[in-house]
């Protein structure tokens, strides 16, 4: 069937006649007719009964216009819904995080985005880097900012910010009354690391690996702020984002310990599928983080 046709025949039947139906399209009443015998053709029924003052719709008509009436409403409410998006007044914004940037970094900005667009439904997920990128993989996500390495040429990364890893210590440890500490030596201490899979985890593992020392810790726990707790208990050290402890230090619950040969910066990640689209809500959000 002929969207056009159709469309024409909706303006006719509800102007109640062929000429009154091409005035309303602004086109001539002959091409208007030709077309809806056309329609009528291709259908293999009369739609209109032609009479002296207008026309008539024929049961096959009647049926037709109320089919051609609910496309036209429909047609309406998909122009309104793409135009309500376009405007951020819907929508939905689906984005993941690994830990350390969904609890310390994203947390302000959606807050923030959700006081201007309320309308836009958010959701965000916080795992650690495999999750967040299996979820880009399956279409789950939109959107994800992790700080581990990236594992597929499926997704299209982009550094949007600096991080810095530091070791930690429980105020009063031994660690922290030295002027300058050696990582083999922060090695020797009880460790609490992240789970595996975490990307925190594989960049201490690999920074640590390149000075040939290979850690077993005592503890893996599934979160930083497990993490930090377990520190501030005494279990042992950790090393962990700087961005996550600026609390603990103000309240002098952890210090950060000088290590003299040990400097770990990582670039935070932006990822999306390679081929998916960029939806107006992702946009404005990444605006947001800027």
């Amino acid at each position: 069937m002929n969207r056009n046709h159709l469309a024409l025949f909706h303006a006719v039947a509800e102007a109640g006649s062929i000429t009154a139906g091409a005035e309303r399209l602004r086109i001539s009443q002959p091409a208007v007719s030709k077309q809806i015998g056309e329609l009528e053709d291709s259908m293999g029924v009369r739609l209109f009964d032609r009479l002296p003052r207008g026309i008539r719709l024929t049961e096959a008509g009647v049926l037709l216009a109320d089919y051609a009436r609910r496309m036209n409403v429909m047609e309406g409410d998909a122009e309104r819904a793409i135009e309500e998006l376009r405007g951020l007044k819907r929508g939905r914004l689906a984005i993941g995080a690994s830990t350390t940037v969904g609890a310390y970094l994203l947390s302000q900005a959606l807050v923030r985005f959700h006081q201007v667009y309320p309308g836009i439904k958010l959701h965000l997920e916080i795992a650690n880097t495999q999750v967040i990128q299996s979820a880009l993989m399956d279409g789950t996500l939109e959107m994800g900012f992790t700080e581990g390495r990236i594992v597929s040429n499926a997704l299209e990364t982009t550094v949007f910010q600096q991080d810095e890893l530091v070791a930690i210590a429980p105020v009063g440890h031994t660690t922290l009354s030295k002027k300058r500490v050696t990582a083999r030596e922060l090695c020797k201490e009880p460790f609490v690391m992240r789970e595996n899979g975490s990307g925190t985890r594989q960049v201490v593992e690999a920074a640590l690996g390149e000075k040939g020392i290979s850690l077993t810790p005592v503890m893996s726990l599934g979160s930083t702020e497990a993490i930090k707790r377990a520190v501030i208990e005494g279990v042992g050290v950790a090393i962990v984002s700087r961005l996550a402890i600026s609390m603990e230090l103000e309240s002098r619950l952890l210090g950060i310990v000088p290590l003299s040969d040990l400097t770990i910066h990582r670039p935070l990640h932006r990822q999306k599928l390679r081929e998916r689209s960029v939806s107006t809500p992702v946009k404005e959000f990444l605006r947001f983080l800027k």
